[in-house]
């Protein structure tokens, strides 16, 4: 648990101190000192009287009262220092820097339970082991470099690897992107990252704490903790931006269905994600992009106008964004363009990217921005500005510091000459502006940014749905895969629609259901699991002839337990699937059926209970949205109908957890209506 003397310590001992600044205990003692710690600093080295002009002690014994106490001393000397630290010294926070614990061996895991028992039963906190350490505005205590500016308005950064953490601030740290609080949290063994989201979002306070939260993680040891706490700070007001590393790998799992082959931790991730609102990254540049995004005033709208005076750049950034689903409209007005050409040097352009050539003055850049911030129909503006090294171009970046302040637009500063101009770009990120060098890196966090959904609503769906009688058909279930009879009841009370079935397992049930569901049926067989593998699937069958004909070649099929009888329906294959993820829940997944979800894996996640905002954000989210919605005079689907059957299959999940894995592949929809064709589910109670 974070507390109080961890960030705001009035003293601190480094256990381990060492004048030699090539060591762990050497560079955290210099860190303290060069970053001017304000309170006593104290080190143990018995073999020193003095280390770096602070008082050195032989034993922990010796020492007064402290607040926190960073070890850097073997794994197996820590237990007895920190009993002694919180017994005698009244020391409630702890730094593990050294290796050589749980990330080792058994005995290592071992001896991190038996710390983490002394800290909490005094109520202390602890960081690590095996971590770089934490810098907060109060103090640096890290043995790494570079230290970031530490200022409230800065960004909180939340790290598992200590290594990691140091090549994202370095990523960070010439953009202009700054710090708040930087935790590095190891092997986590009292205190993870989701433990530090916690007390950051219980501790908030509007205005004051920093609003941009950065996350990397390598494992979630806790997903609900992770969803109420990120989903409580964005809802205040805070953008948060992570990278999940190891996931895709690790995570994926063998089953017999293809739900099971697909869902995975990752889309475990995704879907937690999703729900909570995090903008997710896949890396320290990408992350670092997105945070410098969220330092710049917020885009409210979709329509983006580039100032450039740099053709390639601007081709380069129209590109990215519009892939990303923002546009780059036309200027319109045709007044406003003629008095903006006025002012501009002949051969400029004033249409969308405007052109003021390598020429153009801090002048007309204002004129410009002027023009996009009161007169063009835009969100936003990107303004890239370099230099050939020819001259001294700071007053062009003192003036778009200042419109940065000014306007109510957003701007997004891309200074791309960050070595002709060096000194020039440095004045404008001592201003405390951001610097997007890449313009590409820029089109694309923004779009990423732009959509990433906000925070999901909590209530779960019922509308229409019997959850009492779901509960009555699990209770009476038996474990496995289900026959249709059951799967239809469950869908029947969820709202969810499905083609006419009946089962026969005679010659005369097999007609007599056929007549009744109306020609043309498909028949399947009932029994093996993939039946089309097994040629257990026959389309268009279109009289009773062909009934009694199909069904004795069905049901010489090895392993048929019977024939199913369904109605014939068409339209555009979807899939819909669902697998149960230990931590987090029922995973679930929608696509395009056929090739789309088999071949091209095309699928969005969600974690369950989903609203009808995520449903329709996760449709939106598949490269075949667009096929959906109708292309090239190809009708699309009823989207507000998929995403419906989306909620209530995440709803049913809700109230039937025992469901293991479900499979919906394929659905049939037009623009009228969607009909489950096959589904199949897997009970394990």
């Amino acid at each position: 648990m974070i507390n109080d003397k961890l960030l705001h310590p009035e003293s601190i001992v480094v256990v381990g101190a060492s004048n030699n600044t090539g060591k762990p205990g050497g560079k955290i003692v210099k860190n303290l000192l060069d970053h001017h710690f304000k309170g006593d600093l104290f080190a143990i080295n018995p073999h020193e009287s003095q280390v770096q002009g602070i008082p050195s002690f032989e034993d922990v014994g010796e020492l007064p009262d402290v607040d926190l106490a960073i070890l850097a001393i073997p794994a197996k000397h820590c237990l007895k220092t920190i009993t002694q630290l919180v017994e005698e010294n009244n020391t409630k926070a702890f730094i593990i820097i050294s290796a050589g614990f749980g990330e080792t061996d058994e005995a290592g895991k071992e001896l991190e339970k038996k710390i983490v028992e002394v800290i909490e039963k005094h109520d202390a906190c602890l960081i690590g082991p095996n971590c770089i350490g934490v810098m907060t505005p109060s103090h640096a205590s890290v043995f790494t470099t570079p230290i970031p500016e530490l200022t409230p308005e800065g960004c909180d950064f939340i790290s598992g690897s200590g290594a990691t953490a140091v090549f994202i601030i370095e990523s960070g740290i010439p953009k202009g992107l700054r710090f708040a609080n930087v935790f590095s949290v190891g092997n986590s063994a009292q205190t993870g990252v989701e433990d530090v989201l916690a007390y950051l979002n219980e501790n908030y306070e509007d205005g004051v704490s920093p609003r941009v939260k950065l996350l990397y993680i390598e494992n979630i040891n806790n997903p609900d903790k992770l969803l109420l706490h990120a989903t409580s700070l964005i809802r205040k007001g805070c953008k948060i931006a992570a990278i999940k590393a190891g996931s895709s790998s690790a995570g994926s799992r063998a089953a017999s269905s293809h739900t099971g082959a697909l869902t995975s931790s990752d889309a475990a991730v995704e879907a937690l994600f999703r729900k909570a609102g995090i903008v997710r990254c896949y890396g320290r540049e990408e992350l670092t992009t997105v945070a410098s995004v969220f330092m710049c005033k917020e885009l409210e709208g979709d329509k983006l106008a580039i100032i450039t005076h740099a053709g390639g750049p601007g081709v380069m950034l129209t590109d990215a964004l519009e892939s990303g689903g923002l546009k780059i409209p036309e200027i319109e007005d045709v007044p406003a363009k003629s008095a903006l050409l006025e002012k501009l040097f002949p051969g400029s352009s004033v249409e969308n990217p405007i052109d003021f050539l390598a020429t153009g003055t801090a002048e007309q850049l204002g004129h410009i921005i002027d023009a996009c911030e009161n007169d063009f129909d835009v969100d936003g503006m990107a303004v890239i500005f370099g230099s050939p090294g020819l001259f001294p171009i700071g007053d062009v970046y003192d003036l778009l510091s200042e419109k940065m302040k000014v306007c109510k637009k957003p701007i997004y500063p891309i200074l791309p000459s960050i070595i002709n101009v060096k000194e020039d770009v440095a004045h404008f990120l001592a201003r405390g502006n951001v610097n997007f060098p890449d313009e590409v890196l820029l089109g694309r966090a923004l779009t990423k940014v732009m959509n990433t959904a906000k925070p999901s609503a909590n209530n779960v769906f019922t509308d229409g749905i019997k959850t009492d009688e779901i509960r009555k058909i699990i209770d009476t279930t038996e474990n496995g895969y289900q026959p249709p009879e059951i799967i239809h009841k469950l869908f029947a009370v969820a709202g969810i629609p499905m083609v006419k079935e009946l089962v026969a397992t005679s010659e005369s049930e097999a007609v007599l259901a056929a007549l009744n569901i109306g020609f043309p049926v498909v028949m399947k067989v009932v029994g093996p699991v993939h039946k089309t593998e097994v040629g257990g699937v026959v389309l268009n069958v279109r009289n009773v002839n062909e009934v009694r004909k199909e069904f004795h070649h069905l049901f010489q099929i090895e392993g048929t337990e019977g024939v199913l009888i369904a109605q014939m329906a068409s339209g555009t294959e979807l899939f819909l699937g669902a697998s149960y993820e230990p931590d987090f829940g029922h995973v679930v997944l929608c696509g395009m059926g056929g090739i789309y979800v088999e071949v091209l894996k095309d699928v969005s996640s969600g974690l369950a209970p989903l609203s009808h905002a995520e449903a329709h954000s996760m449709i939106e989210g598949l490269k075949s949205y667009r096929i959906l919605q109708g292309f090239r005079k190809q009708k699309g689907v009823n989207i507000d109908k998929f995403a419906d059957i989306l909620v209530r299959l995440s709803t049913l999940l809700r109230f039937a957890t025992e469901i293991k894995e479900l499979d919906i592949n394929p659905l049939l929809g037009n623009e009228n209506e969607i009909l489950a064709v096959d589904a199949r589910i897997r009970i394990e109670k």
